[in-house]
């Protein structure tokens, strides 16, 4: 079976249809995020990071894939849903509600903003509703408001060691991309070149080609536990968002950056004993903060995926092709759930189910279908060119 076909079958023939069959809430609207391994929902609340995503992944198959009117429906319910219940009065995004649509978590950081934009752009566009957009657009602006203190009243530092974060850059290149139809050009370009500078100048060191998820903010390293920590899956995930970037501006310099990056990190956070990607790494090999360092996550894998999957397709470097192929057999065969449908989301060390959920509070209808959907459309190319 060509790889294009492994990606579009399991997306519209496993994938979805465990999300259509599991998480759908008729009696209010919205979705059930957490679901065990067979489907079934074991809580109810409802967080708005994973709603948002589904409301972008069904609206996002439905204007590239396939017009399918139950798609946009299902899409309409989680859009109504956040519409309704999502924003305080200042239009910032809770972080979770209970299954009703009460809150029960304030607006901590802009995150759950940044989906919901994500969501309300791509269903306006499926929906051709004009005020999804207006709410994307608004929610976007809000957004940027707010990013040089992301948890306004809610930050708990005290400021006297001042870093910034990868994520905030890191998400907006791609989200920027994402609303482009209800942006001006001139706010596009920005964003990118803001974004682009910040990750590819910034936070990519020079020395070692590693991407760090906090640095001060004159762009030095700061030696502590915040100040060493990598996250091997947001450096990736980040490359491929550059390599669309750079498709989109025909820069090829930046494709051939990120690509090397994405080795660079490979090799780096492999996990040559056991196999797979480590969770999270200390710059310097010290014990990190995070206990669940050690842990084999969908997303990461997932996400390196898509990153070597676009690498390959625009610069048919072997040694890219070398890592899919490692990283391929190792996700494929470790991740799927065959019994049951959809992907385990969490491994221990050795690659065994640590968690055999299929929805909870950080894993939904998201990483998975949007992987696929990326494989699928990055191999179409590779094999038609072959």
């Amino acid at each position: 079976m060509k790889f294009s076909q492994l990606y579009l079958e399991t997306l519209l023939n496993d994938i979805l249809p465990f999300w259509e069959r599991c998480s759908l809430d008729t009696q209010y609207g919205g979705y059930f995020n957490c679901l065990d391994r067979h489907g079934k929902v074991y809580d109810t609340d409802k967080f708005i990071w994973l709603q948002a995503r589904q409301v972008w992944m069904f609206s996002k198959l439905y204007n590239q894939v396939e017009q399918r009117p139950t798609w946009l429906k299902i899409a309409r319910s989680g859009a109504d849903f956040l519409r309704k219940n999502g924003m305080d009065a200042n239009g910032n995004f809770y972080f979770s509600l209970t299954r009703e649509g009460k809150p029960l978590v304030q607006p901590y950081n802009i995150f759950s903003d940044c989906f919901a934009a994500m969501a309300f752009s791509e269903y306006g566009k499926a929906s051709e509703d004009e005020e999804f957009k207006l709410l994307a657009k608004n929610t976007y602006f809000n957004i940027l408001k707010r990013k040089d203190i992301p948890k306004g009243i809610y930050e708990k530092s005290t400021g006297v060691r001042k870093l910034k974060s990868f994520a905030l850059p890191m998400i907006l290149s791609n989200l920027v991309l994402e609303l482009e139809h209800v942006l001006k050009t001139e706010e596009v370009k920005k964003t990118i070149d803001i974004s682009v500078h910040e990750v590819m100048e910034i936070f990519l060191q020079k020395d070692s080609g590693l991407i760090y998820e906090n640095v001060q903010l004159n762009g030095s390293l700061h030696d502590s536990f915040e100040g060493r920590l990598l996250n091997p899956g947001h450096g990736i995930e980040a490359m491929w968002f550059m390599i669309d970037i750079g498709v989109r501006r025909n820069n090829l310099a930046l494709i051939q950056k990120a690509t090397d990056t994405i080795i660079n990190i490979l090799e780096h956070s492999w996990d040559n004993e056991f196999g797979g990607i480590f969770y999270f790494m200390d710059a310097k090999g010290h014990p990190t903060q995070q206990l669940e360092w050690d842990q084999k996550l969908w997303w990461v894998h997932l996400e390196t995926l898509v990153a070597l999957a676009k690498a390959y397709e625009h610069t048919k470097n072997a040694k890219i092709w070398e890592w899919y192929q490692r990283v391929h057999d190792y996700t494929w065969t470790r991740f799927p759930d065959p019994e049951n449908g959809e992907w385990f989301g969490y491994l221990n060390r050795q690659g065994q189910p640590l968690l055999t959920l299929k929805g909870g509070k950080w894993k939904g209808c998201f990483h998975v279908p949007r992987a696929m959907y990326q494989c699928y459309r990055s191999f179409e190319k590779i094999e038609t060119e072959q």
